[in-house]
């Protein structure tokens, strides 16, 4: 609801084709703010499916870490005006106009519980909550553009805090327990010990036309197209996922319970995020596939066929007389339907090339979400590429080695 930041230290170069964005002067500020209510905006989420990132984003942003005047006053958080239908009490405090009526609160999680509350009670934003929690670029832009704020670099402000501050970690503990303890050490440590990272701006933004254009548009791989939303493979319900997507909010999305979600697609019980771009199953898949064959595509595993052909890991293993973690060189026929005669030519050890093998360092990635993706510690990261600190470039290769 805020016009403007509330305190002068987010530096934003010009509104029209910014470059760059100058370092936080109050960094400490912000990692205090994180560090203080990450714990009430991942419940939050679990209670209402707010992502923990945008919630604590907007926070920061609108109460300027908590040092900003009329949080002072009031424990309001979010700059929500009073309304029409506000029955608390209230504060008066200069904005889009003099003199404006703000929500006051007894507490900071009284504003944090009213701001959910708000957002889910209110039918222009309901479309918000279609999107993936950690699609922390629509969910800015649609915050934009529903008339949370009139900042014409609002979107932009928001989207810089969860990708210099690592926010979207956070959403991966949004099916917290009511009464559950949550143990945030490590993503406070690597938060404290990462060096900022620069946020560039894009010099425009596709119209809304354009980028729902986008949204429903196929989605692309090297060798396949999938369609957009939920499709069929082997007579099974599926959607093709990008990496860093909740399980948890496609469980919830399509009404199947996520220890169901993770069994289907035969993944680790406590695996929360997709750590590649792959296909997931909304049903159990099938003991045989549809059709009698599956030739082997370049870098292609077993479990990756199962996936594409809807077929479960373990029978696709048998039918095929293969143990665990062999790899079937390309070109080579995977048996679907029945057993077969011989088994296909083997990938030898010393041929293969994990992706784990090599990380290429994308934008607003650190060493901490590196180190969480492949499984291995921030230390190791570091010893085998001879890092003397945690500052990374984007397109910096790193070696994986575990």
């Amino acid at each position: 609801m805020r016009r403007t930041v509330m305190i002068g230290w987010l530096v934003v170069g010009t509104l029209l084709g910014a470059a760059t964005y100058a370092q936080d002067s109050n960094r400490e500020f912000i990692i205090r703010y994180i560090e203080q209510y990450a714990d009430l905006a991942i419940k939050e989420m679990a209670r209402t499916g707010l992502p923990a990132s945008i919630k604590l984003a907007q926070g920061i942003h609108e109460s300027g870490a908590g040092q900003g005047h009329l949080t002072g006053r009031s424990n309001n958080h979010f700059g929500i005006k009073c309304k029409s239908n506000w029955e608390g009490d209230k504060v008066y405090h200069d904005d889009d106009a003099e003199d404006e009526c703000f929500r006051k609160y007894d507490s900071a999680e009284e504003s944090y519980i009213d701001h959910s509350n708000y957002l889910r009670s209110q039918s222009r934003y309901a479309f918000l909550f279609e999107y993936e929690p950690n699609d922390h670029e629509s969910w800015a832009w649609g915050l934009k553009r529903a008339g949370y704020a009139t900042s014409p670099v609002y979107a932009q402000t928001i989207i810089r805090y969860i990708e210099t501050y690592q926010l979207n970690e956070l959403n991966a503990y949004g099916d917290v327990e009511e009464d559950e303890t949550l143990d945030l050490s490590d993503y406070f440590t690597a938060l404290r010990s990462a060096a900022p990272i620069a946020y560039k701006p894009a010099s425009s933004r596709p119209s809304v036309s354009a980028t729902e254009a986008t949204k429903s548009a196929p989605v692309r791989t090297s060798a396949t197209t999938f369609p957009k939303g939920m499709f069929k493979i082997n007579g099974l319900k599926v959607v093709y996922a990008s990496e860093g997507t909740s399980l948890l909010s496609l469980a919830k999305k399509h009404k199947v319970q996520l220890s169901s979600l993770l069994a289907f697609n035969e993944l680790p019980p406590r695996t929360t995020l997709l750590k590649e771009d792959q296909l997931v199953f909304l049903q159990r898949k099938k003991k045989t596939g549809k059709s009698k064959y599956h030739r082997v595509k370049k870098g292609e595993d077993m479990y990756a066929i199962s996936q594409a052909e809807g077929i479960r890991l373990s029978q696709l293993l048998h039918l095929n007389k293969m143990k665990t973690g062999q790899v079937p060189k390309a070109g080579q026929k995977i048996a679907l339907q029945h057993t077969i005669s011989k088994r296909p030519q083997l990938v030898k050890t010393a041929e293969r090339v994990t992706p784990s093998s090599v990380h290429v360092v994308r934008k607003g990635e650190s060493l901490y979400t590196i180190a969480k993706k492949y499984s291995v510690t921030i230390d190791s990261i570091k010893e085998v590429n001879n890092l003397r600190s945690s500052e990374l470039q984007i397109g910096q290769t790193l070696k994986i080695q575990k």
